[in-house]
């Protein structure tokens, strides 16, 4: 178990229940499904650590945003940019623009705010956001029966920022809303 994950634990994320269990497990099985894609060591910690502040789809947090500096102490400032866009993303507003432009506006939830993100942030989020959905589908058929259409609908909008791992995985566990 390496260090940023025991940190996790130790912070009580384990404790803190997710649709499909644990928090811990869902952490942990999103950083696995991002290395099973190749993604970067930076987007795998990002993976793990991807509910930090919490999401406009899940209220709990393992940390205040006034932390932002001792989380980019711990797992590295790039990795907690990820995470805090992730975050701070108003999720309506921001995906429903693909398909639409070819390079959306970050909608930011807390500040109200809306910003060009760089091609690599953006590509960073579309990927973190698939492997996140992807594994709670994975665990939870009931998830996939009540959001399958949907999800694939925004998965191949989002497609064109997808690796081609993620989109043959996203098919194999949406299979059945094809």
């Amino acid at each position: 178990m390496d260090k940023k994950f025991r940190l996790l634990i130790e912070l009580g994320a384990g404790e803190f229940e997710h649709v499909d269990g644990s928090l811990i497990a869902h952490l942990e099985g999103t950083r696995c499904l991002l290395k099973e894609w190749n993604a970067s060591q930076v987007l795998q910690d990002a993976g793990l650590y991807h509910a930090a502040y919490g999401t406009s789809a899940f209220a709990q947090n393992l940390f205040e945003l006034a932390q932002r500096e001792e989380v980019a102490t711990v797992i590295g400032s790039e990795i907690e940019n990820i995470v805090y866009h992730y975050c701070a993303c108003d999720r309506d507003a921001f995906f429903t623009q693909f398909g639409k432009v070819d390079k959306p506006i970050f909608y930011n939830r807390i500040t109200t705010q809306r910003s060009a993100i760089s091609s690599e942030l953006l590509q960073q989020l579309c990927e973190l956001s698939a492997a996140n959905e992807t594994e709670i589908a994975i665990n939870n058929s009931d998830f996939v029966v009540q959001h399958g259409d949907e999800l694939l609908d925004l998965f191949s909008r989002m497609q064109s920022f997808l690796s081609l791992s993620a989109q043959r995985k996203i098919q194999h566990v949406f299979a059945s809303h094809l």
